[in-house]
């Protein structure tokens, strides 16, 4: 399994804007085959922050995702939403386990 950890700072009058990409991404992400989740949510301790949390079943399937155009689309828009630099990081997981609380 493929995990990603990505944070990006948006400018806060491209916050609307940035939120409806994401939406659309997060939505049309879900659908791929290989996908097992992506989601995306706002800081809580800064709302011009988006973090997204992606979970691949392999690296074939992450490789595809960037090739689609709900990806493209946002890829491209960037250089115009972004207040600073993204960090992504990639996990590579051999195993995982649900925990209870």
């Amino acid at each position: 399994m493929i995990v990603l950890h990505a944070t990006f700072p948006i400018k806060p009058e491209k916050r609307s804007e940035a939120l409806n990409l994401v939406e659309n991404l997060v939505e049309q992400s879900n659908r791929e085959p290989g996908m097992i989740d992506y989601q995306a949510a706002t800081d809580v301790r800064d709302e011009n922050v988006i973090r997204f949390f992606e979970q691949y079943e392999d690296a074939e399937a992450f490789e595809s995702h960037t090739g689609t155009d709900h990806f493209q689309e946002f890829e491209a828009a960037l250089d115009d939403l972004l207040a600073g630099e993204p960090e992504v990081v990639r996990f590579d997981v051999a195993s995982a386990a649900e925990l209870e609380l």
